[in-house]
């Protein structure tokens, strides 16, 4: 069968629950249509208890999220942010915003995260040149956590501030404790594609109530206590409306629920795609004290298939199997293009590269949307058997 005859299958597409328009409608029942409004602070209450952080600001975007993060920390022109080159553009836009340059770290190969050896790497001779970054961004890829406690040790060595890029990982922890928690900042993404959304919005959290309190203010157009419109900084327009937190509302009651059905068709694609011999089911199994949401299930190439491949007639890459999935309108994605590689940052320092451009090369994201059935999981390991 071909395009035609299926629906398509997409990558990680939005699903709702019972609950969200029973939000929505109040909100419009009783006029709360304007940026603010109950189901706004009844949204950021419930991050806060999925999360164990003291406080959180409901914005427009994890990328609104990641720019107010950086000028809590104080990052501005001519500063540093250490960022992994391993993660999608979001991550280091935010800090071409404030004027800053990203250096860019390699990954290491159990988690694809920040490498703790290139960190200490990087960080030892930044100081060297004369200068010391400002800041580290950590994220946590495809929802697997991080290498948390080498990570934060170096940074607290260095008195470096994290802000944690938690888009990905909504509902992961780290010896129990919810990802998001661990950096002076945390950051998690609502975007339509994530394990839970509100369409489009994100959200920033601390257990800093100073820097909560800047976050709303600089969210809210910076607006000085005055009876008038009074500004002395710069704001944003930044806050996510009381609609889309009704959405919101409605799906953070699913998180757990969330949580366990992709890590079943993450299961399943491994026990399913075992007999494949040119592809691994990547990122596992989960390192010591690691809980992964499973956000994407992802497959990477076996070096030994991809040298058979390159003396075949038809080499077999991971476009070539993303090609071969779209005729069977079947979404997938290649891994993350790493951002040294990309030509907005092509003067930026960094520290390695080879472990991500080699995963960029190998790999590709699967369909793993929450609603998937077994029906729609069997045409995925069909389709890709076909390559093999």
């Amino acid at each position: 069968m071909r395009s035609q005859d299926h629906d398509r299958l997409f990558l990680s597409p939005p699903h709702l629950g019972r609950h969200e328009m029973n939000y929505v409608h109040k909100a419009i029942e009783d006029n709360w249509v304007a940026p603010t409004g109950p189901n706004l602070t009844g949204f950021e209450a419930d991050i806060c208890q999925a999360t164990g952080v003291g406080h959180c600001v409901a914005l427009s975007s994890g990328t609104a999220a990641i720019h107010l993060g950086l000028l809590l920390l104080g990052v501005g022109p001519g500063d540093e942010v250490l960022c992994p080159s391993f993660t999608f553009v979001a991550t280091a836009n935010p800090i071409l915003y404030v004027g800053a340059t990203p250096v860019f770290i390699d990954s290491e190969t159990d988690t694809w995260n920040l490498c703790p050896q290139r960190l200490l790497e990087a960080i030892v001779d930044r100081i060297a040149r004369g200068k010391k970054p400002k800041a580290l961004i950590l994220v946590h890829l495809y929802g697997m956590p991080a290498k948390l406690t080498e990570i934060i040790a170096i940074a607290a060595e260095y008195e470096l501030p994290i802000l944690e890029d938690a888009a990905e990982a909504l509902g992961s922890t780290f010896n129990k404790q919810p990802l998001g928690s661990f950096g002076a900042v945390g950051v998690f993404s609502f975007n339509g594609n994530k394990i839970l959304t509100t369409s489009g919005g994100g959200a920033l959290v601390t257990n800093d109530a100073s820097l909560a309190q800047k976050a709303h203010f600089l969210a809210t157009q910076a607006k000085d206590q005055a009876p008038h419109y009074q500004h002395s900084e710069v704001g944003y327009n930044y806050r996510l409306s009381n609609i889309l937190a009704g959405i919101g509302r409605g799906q953070m009651g699913l998180l757990d629920e969330r949580v366990k059905r992709r890590r079943e068709i993450f299961a399943w694609y491994k026990e399913h795609l075992a007999r494949l011999p040119g592809l691994t089911v990547a990122l596992a199994p989960e390192p010591a004290g690691s809980r992964s949401n499973r956000w994407l299930t992802t497959i990477l190439l076996t070096p030994t298939a991809a040298e058979d491949a390159a003396n075949a007639t038809a080499r077999v890459t991971p476009e070539t199997v993303r090609q071969q999935l779209e005729t069977h309108n079947i979404e997938s994605r290649p891994l993350w293009k790493p951002l040294h590689l990309q030509p907005l940052f092509q003067s930026a320092p960094r520290y390695g590269g080879e472990v991500c451009a080699n995963l960029f090369a190998r790999g590709l994201c699967l369909p793993s949307g929450t609603a998937m059935t077994e029906t729609e999981l069997r045409r995925v390991a069909d389709a890709l058997a076909e390559c093999f």
